[in-house]
């Protein structure tokens, strides 16, 4: 059955992991997993301390040249019937107000506990969610 925007909320909202979705240079398209937080009608995430050879990232690259993103989570199980993914699609923009990153990073603190005890970096990416779109096997 296809999700409403509030059915898209209350999926994606808990979630523990997503994928971002960006467009190279090229046009291709990079896929990476982020971990985030939903905030009214925005979705962020951090660049963190989980290891990397660069904090120049692809996906920041991608962002600076394109901003239309495309974040995906979605729910597995034996049992069909408990399927489900969401969709938000948006314009991404890196946060450069030193105000807006200390909410943003107290939000993501709220949601993962790994970020109270060694918090990311100031690098924080708002993505302005333009389109909510989802499905699920089931209602429950």
């Amino acid at each position: 059955m296809r999700l409403d925007e509030d059915g898209v909320r209350r999926r994606l909202t808990p979630a523990r992991v997503a994928r971002l979705a960006t467009v190279g240079s090229s046009g291709a398209p990079h896929l990476v997993p982020i971990t985030f937080v939903v905030d009214g009608d925005a979705l962020l995430f951090a660049v963190d301390h989980k290891p990397k050879t660069t904090t120049a990232l692809q996906r920041l690259r991608n962002i600076e040249r394109n901003p239309a993103v495309c974040v995906l989570a979605d729910e597995y199980d034996e049992d069909w019937s408990q399927l489900w993914w969401a969709r938000v699609d948006g314009q991404a923009a890196v946060l450069d107000d030193p105000a807006d990153i200390a909410a943003a990073m107290r939000a993501l603190q709220g949601k993962y506990e790994q970020y109270r005890e060694r918090p990311p970096h100031d690098l924080v990416v708002r993505i302005d969610i333009t389109a909510w779109t989802g499905w699920a096997a089931s209602s429950s």
